[in-house]
Protein backbone atom coordinates (compact mmCIF):
# COMPACT_ATOMS: atom_id res chain seq x y z
CA UNK A 1 0.00 0.00 0.00
CA UNK A 2 1.43 3.33 -1.06
CA UNK A 3 -0.28 6.46 0.11
CA UNK A 4 0.67 10.10 0.41
CA UNK A 5 -0.37 12.56 3.09
CA UNK A 6 -0.75 16.17 2.03
CA UNK A 7 -2.50 19.42 2.85
CA UNK A 8 -6.22 19.39 2.10
CA UNK A 9 -7.54 21.93 -0.38
CA UNK A 10 -11.11 22.76 -1.34
CA UNK A 11 -10.52 20.83 -4.57
CA UNK A 12 -10.49 17.71 -2.36
CA UNK A 13 -14.01 18.37 -1.09
CA UNK A 14 -15.92 15.85 -3.23
CA UNK A 15 -13.43 13.07 -2.44
CA UNK A 16 -13.52 13.91 1.27
CA UNK A 17 -17.32 14.02 1.31
CA UNK A 18 -17.43 10.66 -0.50
CA UNK A 19 -15.11 9.28 2.21
CA UNK A 20 -17.30 10.70 4.98
CA UNK A 21 -20.34 8.98 3.49
CA UNK A 22 -18.65 5.56 3.80
CA UNK A 23 -17.95 5.87 7.52
CA UNK A 24 -20.62 4.16 9.64
CA UNK A 25 -21.81 6.38 12.50
CA UNK A 26 -20.16 9.47 11.04
CA UNK A 27 -22.05 12.72 11.66
CA UNK A 28 -22.42 15.29 8.86
CA UNK A 29 -23.72 18.82 9.47
CA UNK A 30 -25.78 20.32 6.65
CA UNK A 31 -24.07 23.74 6.78
CA UNK A 32 -20.68 23.21 8.45
CA UNK A 33 -19.85 20.20 6.26
CA UNK A 34 -21.20 21.65 3.01
CA UNK A 35 -18.79 22.78 0.31
CA UNK A 36 -19.16 26.37 1.50
CA UNK A 37 -18.68 25.43 5.16
CA UNK A 38 -15.50 23.45 4.48
CA UNK A 39 -14.23 26.18 2.15
CA UNK A 40 -14.70 28.74 4.96
CA UNK A 41 -12.85 26.46 7.40
CA UNK A 42 -9.94 25.87 4.99
CA UNK A 43 -9.61 29.60 4.27
CA UNK A 44 -9.25 30.22 8.00
CA UNK A 45 -6.88 27.24 8.38
CA UNK A 46 -5.10 26.90 5.01
CA UNK A 47 -2.22 24.59 6.00
CA UNK A 48 -3.42 22.41 8.86
CA UNK A 49 -6.06 20.08 7.37
CA UNK A 50 -4.92 16.91 5.64
CA UNK A 51 -5.88 14.13 3.25
CA UNK A 52 -4.35 10.73 2.63
CA UNK A 53 -4.40 9.68 -1.01
CA UNK A 54 -3.90 6.19 -2.42
CA UNK A 55 -3.87 5.67 -6.19
CA UNK A 56 -5.60 9.00 -6.78
CA UNK A 57 -8.45 8.57 -4.32
CA UNK A 58 -8.87 10.04 -0.88
CA UNK A 59 -8.72 7.32 1.78
CA UNK A 60 -8.28 9.49 4.88
CA UNK A 61 -8.95 13.04 6.00
CA UNK A 62 -8.80 15.38 8.99
CA UNK A 63 -10.16 18.88 9.29
CA UNK A 64 -7.70 20.63 11.59
CA UNK A 65 -7.65 24.21 12.75
CA UNK A 66 -6.91 26.50 15.64
CA UNK A 67 -8.10 29.67 17.30
CA UNK A 68 -4.62 31.03 17.98
CA UNK A 69 -4.39 29.22 21.29
CA UNK A 70 -5.55 25.62 20.91
CA UNK A 71 -5.74 23.32 17.92
CA UNK A 72 -8.66 21.02 17.27
CA UNK A 73 -9.09 17.96 15.08
CA UNK A 74 -12.45 17.35 13.43
CA UNK A 75 -13.78 14.54 11.27
CA UNK A 76 -10.78 12.25 11.61
CA UNK A 77 -11.45 9.27 9.37
CA UNK A 78 -9.78 6.56 7.33
CA UNK A 79 -11.60 4.37 4.83
CA UNK A 80 -12.29 1.05 6.53
CA UNK A 81 -10.16 -1.16 4.29
CA UNK A 82 -7.17 1.19 4.75
CA UNK A 83 -7.17 1.18 8.55
CA UNK A 84 -4.33 -0.26 10.64
CA UNK A 85 -1.68 0.77 8.10
CA UNK A 86 -0.46 3.93 9.85
CA UNK A 87 -2.54 6.36 7.77
CA UNK A 88 -4.44 7.81 10.73
CA UNK A 89 -1.29 8.32 12.75
CA UNK A 90 0.55 9.85 9.77
CA UNK A 91 -2.29 12.33 9.26
CA UNK A 92 -2.38 13.26 12.96
CA UNK A 93 1.39 13.81 12.97
CA UNK A 94 1.05 15.98 9.85
CA UNK A 95 -1.61 18.13 11.54
CA UNK A 96 0.37 18.43 14.77
CA UNK A 97 3.50 19.50 12.89
CA UNK A 98 1.53 22.16 11.03
CA UNK A 99 0.03 23.41 14.30
CA UNK A 100 3.51 23.57 15.87
CA UNK A 101 4.65 25.78 12.97
CA UNK A 102 1.85 28.15 13.97
CA UNK A 103 3.02 28.15 17.63
CA UNK A 104 0.07 26.08 18.88
CA UNK A 105 1.02 24.09 21.99
CA UNK A 106 -2.11 22.06 22.78
CA UNK A 107 -4.52 20.09 20.62
CA UNK A 108 -7.93 18.66 21.45
CA UNK A 109 -10.59 16.58 19.76
CA UNK A 110 -13.97 15.13 20.50
CA UNK A 111 -14.76 11.46 19.94
CA UNK A 112 -18.23 10.06 20.49
CA UNK A 113 -18.20 7.81 23.55
CA UNK A 114 -19.79 5.06 21.43
CA UNK A 115 -16.98 5.23 18.83
CA UNK A 116 -15.02 2.22 20.07
CA UNK A 117 -12.69 2.11 17.05
CA UNK A 118 -11.87 5.81 17.27
CA UNK A 119 -11.38 5.78 21.03
CA UNK A 120 -9.08 2.76 20.79
CA UNK A 121 -7.06 4.60 18.11
CA UNK A 122 -6.61 7.73 20.25
CA UNK A 123 -5.54 5.66 23.25
CA UNK A 124 -3.14 3.63 21.11
CA UNK A 125 -1.32 6.70 19.77
CA UNK A 126 -0.91 8.29 23.19
CA UNK A 127 -3.72 10.81 23.54
CA UNK A 128 -5.16 11.37 27.02
CA UNK A 129 -8.86 11.15 27.72
CA UNK A 130 -9.87 14.08 29.91
CA UNK A 131 -12.03 13.14 32.86
CA UNK A 132 -11.87 16.56 34.53
CA UNK A 133 -13.98 18.44 31.97
CA UNK A 134 -17.57 18.66 30.91
CA UNK A 135 -18.14 19.41 27.26
CA UNK A 136 -20.89 21.96 26.59
CA UNK A 137 -22.52 22.81 23.30
CA UNK A 138 -24.87 25.60 22.24
CA UNK A 139 -26.56 25.61 18.84
CA UNK A 140 -26.57 29.02 17.16
CA UNK A 141 -28.12 27.83 13.91
CA UNK A 142 -30.95 25.29 14.08
CA UNK A 143 -30.73 24.85 10.28
CA UNK A 144 -27.30 23.19 10.67
CA UNK A 145 -28.83 19.72 10.73
CA UNK A 146 -26.79 16.71 11.87
CA UNK A 147 -27.21 13.43 10.01
CA UNK A 148 -25.50 10.19 10.97
CA UNK A 149 -24.40 7.61 8.40
CA UNK A 150 -25.83 4.18 9.03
Amino acid sequence: MEYTVRTMTIEDYEGVKDLWMTIKGFAIRSIDDSYEGVERFLKRNPTTSVVAVDDGRIVGAILCGHDGRRGCLYHVCVKEEFRRHGIGKAMVVFCMNELKKEKISKVSLIAFSTNDIGNAFWNEIGWTRRMDLNYYDFTLNEENIVRFNR
